[in-house]
């Protein structure tokens, strides 16, 4: 059995991407799926609220509804989770493959704003880190199989916590979670009460 619980709703503004309301984003001759596909490739997908799973049948997480539309969005409709080890925090952070062809600007700022301080930017290592992801399926469903080594990178076991970060999404051990201080209060009560929503499911299966 899957327990997933999920806190907020709603994910991405449709609306900004033409797929609901007026349609002001249609061009001539283009249908309202068409021209949603349009918007959605010209500007980046956003990652917000939070979601829990716990490990499931075959070794499967499940990725929560709002974080999988957001994900399959930035993909233009596939259904893959890009995964890699976040540079300074004990998870992982995770994306659709649409953030991808925003890297080079990224890299480029972070290499202007180090040479405006007078700081060391090591732009080639910073560049492994970020293309090195590992690109993972999931299903209709959002399961998904963790690679084995990402349990390791984030220390993941048998749960995971889902956190919106804009652009992208981190994904964390709930004990690596409390271990952090002050502006992380929101994100720890969220984790303690989806746990404890997903424990009680399983509980009832």
């Amino acid at each position: 059995m899957f327990t997933v619980a999920s806190r907020f709703r709603g994910g991405p503004d449709a609306r900004a991407r033409g797929r609901d309301g007026e349609d002001f984003s249609r061009g001539p001759g283009l249908s309202r799926h068409e021209a949603g596909q349009v918007v959605e490739a010209a500007r980046p997908i956003n990652y917000s609220g939070q979601g829990f799973s716990l490990l499931g049948e075959k070794g499967r997480f499940v990725l929560p509804p709002d974080f999988r539309k957001a994900v399959r969005d930035s993909g233009m409709g596939e259904r893959v989770l890009c995964l890699a080890k976040h540079p300074r925090w004990k998870c992982l952070t995770a994306f659709g493959l649409g953030r991808v062809d925003m890297f080079e600007a990224e890299l480029d700022k972070l290499e202007r704003n180090a040479i405006e301080r007078g700081q060391d930017f090591d732009r080639e290592l910073r560049a492994n880190q970020m293309y090195g992801f590992a690109r993972v399926p999931f299903d209709d469903s959002g399961r998904f199989v963790l690679p084995e080594r990402y349990f390791k990178l984030g220390n993941i076991v048998d749960r995971a916590f889902f956190q919106g970060g804009g652009l992208q999404f981190t994904i964390w051990n709930h004990e690596e979670l409390a271990k952090l201080g002050e502006g992380w209060e929101d994100a720890q009560e969220a984790c303690r009460d989806l746990e404890a929503q997903a424990m009680a499911g399983k509980a009832r299966k």
